[in-house]
């Protein structure tokens, strides 16, 4: 699809042919999206058509924030600053600045692309940081590694998240379980999703017996818009969501390395319009820092001058 005229601009897929079987993924030029990963043409990501713009920030980069700033204030080197609010219902500044931007091609191989662009200095956002993002397939599945730096002549505030939707090829995702071996969630308030307390750390309590997932529970009665975190890594340093489709016993798995990503936002789409209600994967977002973390601080990346920061997470299925 290359050079073709679409609401997300140029779209780029990537191919790799495992002895067993083929992983194809689609990345678009406007905001770096995910558009799709599928695994001999069934789908591991729920994303979005070709023709149209990404809805409820699916496949997103989120930087350089994920989640929400509320009243989209905060304070940074002593100096306070406003961002736009982009979620004016609940008067927050949400998921970060470059998911209407542009993004160029780097380089580009069969199995593989890099994708760059730079944030600029705008209103609420003071430094210049250069951004790149490689996606590549292999037998293991699709991972996905963005790399920032700080090109300011200050210390810069960042963290980073993405937004992929997971699925098995459900119908509903009442029909799915799910396993995220999560000890913790964060307490929010129910109209601004913000923390309660107004702190990540006083608000961050045991995970309540609706929310937890450790055991792999089925998703029927559970409706969760969630910010998990103490994940629980495996002998390898990573923490695993797996989505599980007992009739078909295909599953979905999204792997982070709890050392670079100590927190996961689950979103069971209850929000969202029909016919995307439940219908449409669960959201499954790997992040550096929890929400709010531009006005907490906690669990922030300062970057210094010229500092660059790197990490990689991914999806894979069976």
């Amino acid at each position: 699809m290359t050079g073709a005229v679409l609401p997300t601009g140029e779209q780029w897929e990537i191919r790799y042919r495992a002895p067993n079987a083929l992983h194809e993924a689609c990345i678009t030029q406007t905001g770096a999206n995910l558009r799709s990963y599928t695994i001999d043409s069934r789908p591991l990501v729920h994303g979005f058509g070709a023709d149209e713009p990404c809805p409820a920030y699916r496949g997103a980069t989120l930087l350089p924030w994920p989640n929400r700033v509320g009243d989209g204030t905060y304070t940074f080197g002593g100096q306070e600053r406003q961002l736009s609010l982009t979620e004016p219902g609940r008067a927050n500044a949400t998921q970060g600045l470059v998911h209407w931007q542009d993004w160029h091609l780097v380089r580009r191989e069969e199995h593989e692309i890099v994708v760059a662009t730079t944030l600029r200095p705008q209103p609420g956002w003071d430094w210049s940081l250069r951004c790149r993002i490689t996606f590549s397939l292999d037998v293991d599945g699709l991972r996905v590694t963005p790399w920032v730096r700080n090109e300011s002549e200050t210390e810069a505030p960042f963290g980073y998240g993405a937004h992929p939707y997971l699925t098995c090829g459900e119908e509903h995702i009442d029909e799915l379980e799910m396993r995220l071996p999560a000890a913790s969630s964060l307490m929010v308030d129910e109209t601004r999703l913000l923390p309660v307390r107004g702190s990540l750390a006083d608000s961050v309590a045991p995970v309540t017996p609706d929310a937890d997932l450790r055991d792999g529970p089925a998703l029927a009665d559970l409706v969760l818009d969630t910010a998990y975190t103490e994940l629980a890594a495996d002998d390898d340093g990573v923490w695993r969501a797996q989505l599980w489709h007992p009739q078909t016993g295909r599953s979905t798995t999204l792997w982070a390395p709890v050392a670079d990503f100590g927190w996961a936002q689950v979103f069971t789409g209850d929000e969202l319009p029909e016919p995307l209600n439940r219908r449409s994967g669960v959201a499954v977002e790997p992040m550096t820092c929890g929400p709010d973390a531009l006005r907490t601080r906690e669990g922030l990346i300062a970057l210094a001058p010229g500092q660059e920061w790197s990490a990689t997470w991914g999806v894979t299925g069976s």
